[in-house]
């Protein structure tokens, strides 16, 4: 009971170390696994681990296969809520380079990897095609909290960020598929009965996952599970379709969860969301405890095993040579410069999956005496700490070297998807600035994105949005819902991470009725509240621009949207075509030079000038 009790605590002391620390949560947990497992045997008295979790005489948590058990349903329900996350749609539009290094790139290591794996360590084909299946992965739980502080283009950001989110569940797949290709030869992989076995773990892990997927989604739309048993529910079907699937078919239970996350996952089911928190929660506490189990799993024989210098070539091949291969084959013909080519070649981090089902299938092998299975858990275990260490302590500092790190975020982050904002998100876009809009209302959101604007359902008392890579090269931030507290929690939370450059919130009512209390921070205009603004773009939905003559002109052009409330300023063009954000209760903007233009929301004043 102390051992397990022990476990929880350890991981989620790690998960909030790797919070704090801004880095990626499987480091810390190998690492305290390793510490209380096989390092331990260096420090205690009697030369034992901390914990034990294979049944060992009077100590150990799982006797017997528990451990293989458990593990497999962790990694189960881990897979199928990586399944959850990949979108047909996102795979259609991410554009062809992350389409590439979902294929190319995965051919390239997988082949790569293999090749390397046989002839350094003199490993066997099959152990060797497996091994460099399990380091495909690369994940977002690990590439996330690498680049979160690095302020990068957008379109690097987000070649990274998919790529880790879709060749997740897709790498697993591959490792599934030639581990049980490995399972049902035993020595005779290329025989006609192993291709049979083969051939029906495909069939009943996908026809499983398949029907299993829509009987779930027709019980969810029916309502013929309760809401508040929705999310135990789907967690025991999930359990159930691997146990049953590996029944009819031993070994196809992983892929069959993969298949089934993979359907639901592109169904439209109204509690989608929720049921993908529920698992992401489940699978901090999973992950938390499994790799805590497998590193104390591992002996010390295993390191020494591969504490040579092999081992460092193997490293540096895949990291130094296959990686940027398969990055530059995949980015052949595309926008992406050398030096962005470069970057995402240098920053591949494998993860968590690699790690987990690594030791089920080095330990599933072992038991079966496989000849080279011993290699597969520390080998990974080794690409995967490695990765993550050298990622986590130089991506940083690389992309500086190379000319990626962005010196100033001029990105715009704009809260709230009124009409308002999308006028103004639109006029951003145009004028070539990175915009994104936030609402939690999901009309808004979809009513921008029609525009070709990029908008985000999100509310801003939830901590995802801070995780959010894409975001890097955000410096403004722009708060402009109806409600003042909101704008105000807006700031005083995000203007850190994405108002550097600045900061600003549209004034309540009532601060514009007492002028004595406007925010510094307040935005565009002292005369301009929510509805004003809701009313001047209803009834002006355009934006115009009026060329200045002088500091004069400027001033005076202020003025009259103090009186009219059908113009209100919001931008100064300069002679390149830079756009400041005009504050409120800024007297001085700068210098003012001929050939300045002033953006400005409302009625056109060119054509009030010749009416009059």
């Amino acid at each position: 009971m102390l051992e397990l009790a022990g476990i929880i605590i350890l991981g989620i002391i790690a998960q909030w170390m790797a919070w704090r620390l801004k880095l990626p949560a499987i480091l810390p947990l190998i690492l305290i696994g390793l510490l209380v497992g096989p390092i331990a045997t260096l420090y205690t008295e009697d030369g034992s681990k901390l914990i034990e979790p294979i049944w060992n005489g009077e100590k150990g948590l799982f006797p017997g296969d528990g451990l293989y058990y458990f593990v497999s349903l962790a990694i189960s329900i881990i897979l199928f809520e990586g399944g959850l996350t990949l979108k047909r749609a996102e795979i259609a539009n991410v554009g062809p380079v992350i389409t590439k290094l979902i294929t190319v790139g995965t051919v390239v290591t997988f082949f790569g990897a293999g090749v390397s794996a046989h002839y350094i360590f003199g490993l066997s084909w099959k152990i060797s095609f497996l091994f460099s299946a399990l380091i495909i992965v690369t994940g977002p739980t690990v590439i996330t909290p690498i680049l979160r502080n690095i302020p990068l283009k957008k379109d690097l950001s987000t070649v990274l960020k998919w790529e880790g989110i879709l060749i997740d569940p897709i790498g697993a797949l591959v490792a599934v598929l030639v581990f049980e290709f490995i399972s049902v030869g035993e020595g005779q992989a290329f025989t006609k009965t192993a291709l049979i076995e083969f051939g029906k773990i495909l069939l009943f892990g996908t026809t499983f996952g398949f029907t299993f997927a829509h009987a779930l989604a027709f019980a969810i739309k029916r309502n013929f599970i309760p809401h508040y048993l929705l999310n135990v529910v789907s967690l025991s079907v999930v359990l159930l379709v691997f146990v049953e699937s590996d029944v009819f078919a031993h070994e196809s239970g992983l892929l069959a969860v993969v298949v089934m996350g993979m359907v639901m996952g592109n169904m439209n089911l109204p509690n989608l969301k929720e049921l993908l928190y529920f698992k992401e929660s489940l699978s901090v506490l999973l992950i938390s405890i499994l790799f805590i189990l497998l590193a104390a799993n591992i002996n010390i024989s295993d390191m020494i095993l591969i504490y040579k210098w092999d081992t460092v070539a193997l490293f540096a091949v895949i990291v130094f040579v296959i990686r940027p291969i398969g990055v530059f084959l995949s980015a052949q013909g595309s926008d992406l410069k050398f030096n962005e080519k470069l970057f995402i070649g240098w920053v591949g981090p494998r993860g968590i999956v690699a790690a987990g089902i690594a030791s089920l299938f080095g330990s599933k092998l072992l038991a079966k005496e496989e000849p080279g299975a011993e290699y597969i858990t520390p080998l990974v275990f080794m690409i995967v700490l490695g990765t993550v260490l050298l990622n986590a302590t130089t991506a940083r500092f690389f992309a500086k070297i190379i000319g990626v790190f962005l010196t100033k975020s001029e990105g715009i982050l704009i809260i709230g998807a009124s009409k308002a904002s999308r006028l103004i998100g639109n006029y951003l876009k145009k004028n070539n600035r990175h915009v994104v809009l936030i609402d939690n209302n999901q009309n808004n959101v979809e009513k921008a994105k029609k525009l070709g604007l990029e908008a985000i359902t999100a509310n801003i008392y939830a901590d995802t949005l801070t995780d959010n890579i894409e975001l890097n090269d955000v410096g403004y931030l722009i708060a402009m819902t109806g409600n003042t507290e909101i704008n105000q929690f807006a700031i005083d939370k995000l203007q850190k991470q994405f108002g550097e450059n600045g900061a600003f919130r549209l004034p309540s009512t009532e601060e514009i009725n007492h002028p004595e209390n406007l925010p510094e921070n307040g935005l565009f205009s002292a005369s301009y509240d929510f509805i004003r603004l809701t009313e001047i773009s209803e009834k002006h939905p355009s934006i115009h621009e009026v060329e200045i003559e002088d500091k004069e002109h400027y001033e005076a052009l202020i003025e009259i949207s103090r009186t009219d409330h059908e113009v209100m300023p919001i931008f100064l063009k300069d002679l390149s075509g830079d756009l400041k954000i005009i504050p409120e209760m800024s007297k001085e903007i700068g210098d003012i030079k001929k050939g300045y233009k002033l953006a400005y929301l409302g009625k056109s004043l060119e054509v009030e000038k010749q009416t009059s």
